[in-house]
């Protein structure tokens, strides 16, 4: 009954609060205090029983009422993060300020007017006594008050906390002198020793970051830009040296996420038992990870590459390394006993949905791959050291089987395209290293359920096989990730020792497909994934023939592929004639040639009607993602300078940047589709300027004469008369003793002079930060719906649509 009456009394205090028409004053703490003394209100009660309708009728007809109600939300925070909450009474008005700030907050955001409202000092609201200069902190702005007291509340003995001290009135531990390095929630990098387990601190951690997660995403209600300068207020202030708790917590955060086991004992249905709050934890932790980690674009490189070469002397301002200290902290990680905690704890959450038991649904699925994604890609990109250590053993295999277990299971659902970008940036980033392409020669032997053709092979052939389901059977959203998937496959090829037949076949079915006279003349950019595949052949034939009789007998096989691109036609005439012919669908693309799938593995299926998704930003062509570099004799890779001869240009398909931008989402999905389908797809989805663009004999000209197909002809030259001559000798219709002379062949002498490794690696910009952002906030919009904080809330930053 007593929780029903406090429910009572708390929507009075609302009803109340929206229905005055006069202001109520501050010093009114009797009406004040309806909202946050009564104990019984949980954070879903709170978001019942202040409507959306009535949090925005206060903020346009009361608005010093909402101004004050805040105001003393605050103010209640800051006097318990400064009394330490010892008593129970005082932790739950903590809370129910801080379920109430949770509500509002995003009210606040949605409206231009109100925005600069918690940057704005309220009198009398400073916290004297708190810094040595009392004068400049009477001035505090509330936004910072608050920053400060969520922080102060996290390391809260008792609270937040464990407390070192016995328990009593008189023994509470004074926040002020609280050295919270040595709180740190959870043993990892930097500490040693794992608290005990206590799962109501968890509880009050979760909702704590939950309200600071909601401070951080005023980000959300601005419009998507370009401009790196432009960073996230709250962040920058959280996230500098004013907050003294910025290290333990980034700590405590980091090392919660990465500790966290969420198969636990290993007792088959323990989640189905009993509630996991720390799950709850980590899903906040990593969220307010991914979010502090922004930053301004060159802070962060210079970071990283400080880190690299410590003995550089930098000026004074640099040495410092970024203002934000959680990407400080992040990029000076260098202990190898860190980075084995770091990627162990990424390694076992990527690869928990693809765990397989007996007993179904028996083990816990974790639900935040997303956000665990983007934590991966920003350790990679800020800290090299990281990357490297990733890097120089097999354990990045580790992740890249989940990362290539996504791909695959999301590329029929539209609602999952950020997560596929997600993977691809992350590929392509790794791709840029010569180990990658090293590791991928590792033969896989897990037998993770997938709907691929089964094969005996490497990583190598993995990640083919997939990137050509991709390619094939992907929804058409994911045409401007072609470029991508074909770059990550010429940055690996050089390196991969022995590619299986079945992912020999489908490089060649991809060519086969790319190459068809309709679909090259269709599109201004279409040619340039020739260009890509035709350098993994030439990469794999100069630099590790000798291995890679399957590939040299699938290029045999399919020799007229290359007879035909040698052999393009320029005329006008035949060009049209090319572009009016109804493509027939060939027999070696049809969904009907596909072999048989894995055992367990269930199709990739597209998203249920109604699912919800966040618009993305477009992602910058290749040529914006990528620059190149030239691998030297001695394995070191040099930068290429950006003004490329046309040979360079022409064999990388990289082109100005808005007209590459345009090919990838004009690109067609040609591989099943009809010729009147394609077409009615791409006239879609191009701009205006783009449709009128028609083929000319002359631009065929411009890259046909470019096409780097030398080492094949010559390849095919001299091995296709040995071939045809040891069937007719010996009556061969088997392809095993054909495989078998292949391989004991040799090119030496006969091939022209191999062409230096060029290597495409990442490189960051302001379009792909702006679509991170985009696609993060998105994630995080979408994820909290317990309570749903910014539902039907003004969003400006991305659109949510329904499929």
């Amino acid at each position: 009954m007593g929780n029903a009456d406090s429910k009572l009394h708390f929507r009075k205090a609302v009803i109340q609060l929206t229905t005055k028409t006069q202001p109520v004053e501050a010093t009114d703490d009797a009406f004040w205090d309806q909202f946050w003394a009564d104990t019984a209100t949980t954070v879903q009660d709170v978001f019942a029983l202040v409507p959306a309708a009535e949090i925005r009728a206060v903020r346009e007809e009361s608005p010093s009422n909402l101004a004050t109600l805040c105001y003393k939300a605050v103010e209640k925070l800051v006097q318990g993060a400064d009394s330490s909450c010892p008593s129970e009474k005082e932790r739950h008005i903590a809370l129910n300020c801080t379920r109430l700030l949770t509500r509002i907050l995003p009210y606040i955001f949605e409206d231009a007017d109100w925005r600069g409202f918690f940057w704005s000092t309220v009198p009398g609201a400073g916290r004297a006594g708190r810094l040595d200069e009392s004068g400049d902190d009477e001035a505090r702005p509330l936004a910072e008050s608050l920053l400060l007291a969520i922080a102060d509340l996290l390391f809260c003995p008792d609270f937040t906390i464990h407390s070192h001290h016995k328990s009593g009135p008189d023994s509470a531990e004074d926040m002020q002198y609280i050295d919270s390095c040595e709180y740190i929630w959870e043993a990892g990098v930097g500490f040693a020793q794992s608290p005990p387990l206590n799962y109501i601190h968890d509880l009050h951690r979760t909702e704590l970051l939950k309200l600071l997660l909601t401070c951080f995403s005023e980000a959300m209600y601005l419009p998507p830009s370009s401009d790196s300068k432009n960073l996230n207020p709250w962040v920058s202030f959280f996230c500098s040296t004013d907050n003294r708790h910025a290290l333990p917590l980034f700590t405590s955060l980091l090392n919660v996420v990465c500790a966290y086991d969420p198969v636990g004992y290993g007792i088959p249905y323990n989640h189905l038992l009993f509630s996991d709050y720390r799950e709850q934890l980590v899903e906040q932790a990593v969220q307010i990870l991914i979010v502090t980690l922004e930053h301004e674009a060159g802070s962060a490189a210079r970071a990283a590459l400080q880190a690299l070469e410590p003995s550089s002397s930098p000026s004074a301002a640099e040495a410092a390394g970024p203002d934000n200290l959680f990407v400080n902290y992040l990029s000076r990680i260098h202990r190898e006993e860190d980075f084995g905690f770091i990627l162990k704890g990424l390694a076992r959450l990527f690869n928990n949905p693809l765990v397989q038991t007996y007993l179904p649904h028996s083990t816990k699925k974790i639900q935040f791959h997303q956000e665990l994604l983007i934590l991966f890609w920003k350790l990679c990109d800020f800290n090299k050291k990281f990357l490297f250590f990733v890097l120089k053993s097999s354990d990045v295999l580790d992740m890249l089987v989940p990362i290539l277990f996504y791909l695959n299971d999301a590329r029929a659902d539209q609602s999952r395209a950020g997560l596929m970008h997600i993977c691809v940036f992350i590929l392509l980033l790794l791709s840029g290293e010569r180990n990658f392409g090293v590791r991928l020669n590792k033969p896989y032997t897990l037998r993770v359920p997938m709907d691929i053709p089964v094969f005996t092979g490497t990583h190598a052939d993995l990640l083919i096989v997939i990137f050509h389901k991709i390619i094939t059977n992907g929804h058409q959203r994911l045409q401007p990730l072609f470029d991508c998937l074909l770059t990550i496959i010429v940055n690996v090829s050089p390196y991969l020792k022995s590619l299986s037949m079945v992912a020999a076949n489908k490089l060649l079915h991809l060519l086969e497909a790319f190459s068809g006279y309709w679909f090259l003349f269709s599109s201004s950019q279409n040619h340039h994934l020739v260009f890509f595949l035709l350098e993994v052949f030439n990469n794999i034939i100069q630099y590790q023939f000798d291995g890679n009789c399957n590939l040299v007998y699938a290029i045999i096989r399919k020799r007229n592929i290359f007879h035909q691109l040698a052999n393009l036609p320029t005329d006008t005439a035949s060009i049209q004639k090319a572009l009016q012919r109804k493509k027939k669908p060939t027999t070696s693309v049809s969904r009907a040639n596909s072999t048989e799938s894995m055992e367990c593995s269930r199709p990739a299926v597209p998203a249920e009607p109604g699912t919800l998704k966040a618009s993305l930003e477009a992602t910058p062509g290749i040529d914006k993602l990528t620059e190149k570099s030239q691998v030297t004799e001695d394995g070191t890779m040099v930068a290429l300078p950006h003004s490329r001869s046309p040979q360079t240009t022409a064999g990388s398909g990289a082109t100005a940047g808005a007209s590459d931008a345009e090919s990838n989402t004009e690109r067609d999905h040609e591989v099943f589709h009809t010729q009147s389908e394609a077409a009615r797809s791409r006239l879609s989805s191009v701009s205006s300027t783009a449709t009128t663009w028609s083929p000319t004999p002359d631009w065929v000209l411009s890259w046909n004469t470019k096409l780097p197909l030398q080492t094949i002809m010559r390849l095919l030259q001299v091995l296709v008369p040995q071939v045809e001559k040891i069937c007719i000798d010996k009556g061969l219709t088997d392809e095993s003793e054909i495989l078998k002379f292949l391989q004991h062949g040799t090119l030496v002498g006969l091939l022209p002079v191999p062409h230096p490794i060029l290597i495409r690696k990442y490189q960051a910009n302001a379009g792909t930060a702006m679509w991170f952002r985009t696609y993060m906030w998105g994630v995080i919009y979408l994820r909290n719906v317990d309570p749903p904080i910014w539902y039907d809330t003004d969003v400006r930053l991305f659109e949510i649509q329904r499929i």
